[in-house]
């Protein structure tokens, strides 16, 4: 392998084809970059791509010793390995040659207390540690991605220099990169970052359901539709390559390639580590639950098949075809689609609040915003009004009751509920839709009917209830009093 004339800048260990872009993204910036990959043949085939798009400064290794000794100290290392078990095999690896002030950086999905642990085991070895979220797939990593990275502030600002060159550049509000926080916190906020592109994809899934089941748009009205919302309030990644998806065509067969895609969603465990994290928080997410309960119901394709056999056709006289003006259900469904993702958002920003507060991580909601505009799955000019939300109120306690995100839900109110009620006559399930009205309307209300729900606690299982005029705990003898009413 040509070794690099002088020492490089920074490494990168683990070259999949995220691992891959981001190495030929910072050489790209004119940063020199070392690259190692336990299979050699990927470092050659990284180099062959660095000549071919540029001869960029980028030098591979065959070897982890030399890998290390070729790059400056403080040297910077990124690992772009598979979660777990790889990422204590990489560092064992990599930190036998490396030295006090050396930096590791995890830029995985990686469940955020291992960060954590990692991070104390690196600073008795005198090593720098971060866990940093990369989220914009592999085109994100190799054009500009938005960049979490979170634990040593020490080790964030020796490579600061290249973050901020290599993050997607957002006009008006600049690269989307920031110091999340202390520990786990980078990896914590990528992960609720992936729960709410979960809610995201859930509902605009459930947009397409409505609008071809009981619109019958065809796959090209359908195109035009989703690229018509990309042009205002969704303008957004996941809207625009749905449009995409919809103008694909079959190369193996006739008709739309969308079509013939079997209808079930796989999953890495972001989305699960996202609702366990809220059970134990005690925070509601029920729009990025149900999104994740939708991808489970998916997999039983089989028992799916069956169970429609089963209730085929003994639905026929309850579930009547819908007449419906196909105008302006396209308009109910973008109203719709627009007001649960309000919900999708705030839930998962509420979440990341708890977690911060629990944590003492002081994560700023408002930056988190900024930073996901630009190069992230879910990035969405909506953003643009997450982050001014919060510039108004930083202690906002929900989305919701921002003014301007509450005078949005209002308008679209009768939008929402006619498209739910729709799709609940027409047979067709929209979790999604229906668990965010749900908690819209469960959130403004006063009052609710969890009184019942203690007073029957209280019943079985003598566990007190608080009243609304008297201050205290209090126990009531239900059965007994119960009895003496019956006889």
């Amino acid at each position: 392998m040509a070794a690099p004339a002088k020492l490089t800048r920074i490494g990168l260990a683990g070259l999949a084809v995220m691992g891959q872009n981001l190495a030929l993204n910072i050489a790209e910036k004119g940063f020199p970059i070392s690259v190692y990959n336990r299979t050699t043949s990927k470092v050659d085939e990284t180099v062959e791509r660095a000549k071919a798009e540029g001869n960029l400064p980028l030098y591979g290794f065959h070897d982890p010793e030399s890998f290390v000794q070729s790059i400056q100290k403080p040297r910077v290392i990124i690992m772009l390995v598979k979660a777990g078990a790889p990422v204590d095999q990489t560092i064992k690896t990599l930190s036998a040659y490396l030295e006090k002030g050396d930096c590791i950086i995890d830029g995985g999905n990686e469940w955020y207390e291992n960060t954590e642990r990692r991070e104390k085991a690196m600073a008795e070895l005198g090593l720098l540690y971060l866990g940093m979220g990369v989220s914009g797939g592999e085109e994100g990593a190799r054009n500009g991605p938005s960049l979490m990275p979170g634990g040593s502030f020490e080790a964030f600002k020796n490579i600061e220099d290249i973050l901020v060159k290599v993050a997607a550049q957002v006009p008006d509000s600049g690269p989307c990169v920031t110091y999340i926080g202390k520990g786990g916190s980078g990896n914590f906020v990528k992960m609720i970052h992936n729960g709410i592109e979960y809610g995201d994809m859930q509902l605009i899934a459930e947009a397409y359901d409505v609008l071809r089941s009981v619109g019958k748009l065809s796959n090209e009205e359908l195109h035009q539709v989703f690229s018509e919302w990309n042009k205002g309030e969704l303008l957004s990644f996941l809207i625009e390559i749905t449009a995409d998806i919809f103008s694909i065509k079959d190369d193996k067969a006739d008709g739309y390639l969308v079509d013939k895609v079997l209808d079930k969603t796989g999953m890495k465990g972001t989305g699960k580590w996202t609702v366990q994290q809220a059970a134990d928080l005690s925070v509601a997410i029920p729009t990025i639950a149900s999104s994740l309960d939708a991808r489970f119901l998916s997999g039983l394709k089989e028992e799916r098949v069956e169970a429609a056999k089963v209730f085929g056709s003994g639905l026929n006289d309850v579930l009547v075809p819908q007449e419906v003006d196909k105008a302006k259900l396209i308009d109910d469904v973008r109203q719709a689609l627009y007001a649960s993702k309000i919900c999708s958002y705030a839930q998962g920003m509420n979440l990341i609040r708890a977690k911060s507060i629990e944590k003492g991580w002081d994560l700023k909601l408002g930056e988190l915003a900024r930073i996901w505009k630009g190069g992230c799955i879910i990035r969405a000019v909506f953003l643009d009004r997450i982050k001014r939300a919060y510039d108004r109120k930083p202690d906002l306690a929900n989305l919701l009751v921002d003014t301007e995100f509450a005078k949005e839900i209002v308008e679209r109110q009768s939008a929402w509920r006619r498209v739910v009620c729709l799709a609940i006559n027409s047979g067709i399930s929209t979790p999604g839709m229906s668990s965010s009205l749900a908690y819209f309307d469960s959130y403004r209300r006063e009052r609710l009917p969890a009184n019942l729900v203690q007073a029957q606690r209280d019943y079985f299982g003598a566990h007190t209830y608080e009243r609304t005029d008297i201050e205290g705990s209090f126990h009531t003898e239900w059965f007994k009093i119960a009895k003496q009413l019956k006889n």
